[in-house]
């Protein structure tokens, strides 16, 4: 089985990061392949910026995303832009107040999440990516709860760990009940 991801957004929302975790996780925690090619503008904050994640059983030959499955849009500009794309019985993770889905196929399945939100509850905005991998995690299930977190433990800055294991456990958990 092989599965397309494009991940969305704006610079400074983590977008990269995620793309990573997930990638990581799934290659070296869970013995998969994977490959991860990222795209962002020349603006170090507020530019669009994707990642685009390949995970397979199988060796992958061709390492870019040309009809992703699955998409994970952090910002409005990222969905117009890449929701085209994706197939046609496509799974769609949207931050529920900054996206909002127009042009939706009829097989699509959008989940959403108030990922900024439960960040700023948590005490900080930038763990809104983390808050999203725990998301992807339980709805796709294409990566395990346990490498998706070791590698969220692994990844973020040091003195982070905490607060970004709480902000993957409150997306993971959300996730959990909507499926």
């Amino acid at each position: 089985m092989t599965s397309e991801i494009k991940f969305g957004g704006f610079g400074g929302q983590g977008v990269i990061l995620a793309g990573s975790i997930i990638g990581r996780a799934a290659s070296i925690m869970d013995h998969k392949y994977a490959t991860m090619t990222q795209s962002f503008g020349p603006e170090a904050r507020g530019g669009a910026c994707s990642a685009q994640v390949i995970i397979s059983d199988d060796k992958i030959l061709y390492p870019y995303v040309t009809r992703p499955k699955i998409l994970v849009m952090l910002s409005q500009e990222a969905c117009n832009r890449y929701l085209p794309e994706a197939a046609d019985d496509g799974v769609i993770l949207i931050e529920e107040d900054l996206v909002h889905p127009k042009g939706l196929k009829p097989g699509m399945k959008v989940y959403a999440i108030p990922a900024t939100r439960f960040a700023e509850e948590l005490g900080s905005k930038m763990t809104l990516n983390v808050v999203m991998v725990g998301f992807f995690t339980a709805v796709t299930k294409l990566v395990s709860y346990k490498s998706a977190r070791e590698t969220v433990k692994s990844s973020v800055p040091l003195g982070t760990e905490t607060m970004n294991l709480m902000a993957f456990d409150r997306g993971y958990e959300y996730g959990q009940a909507l499926t």
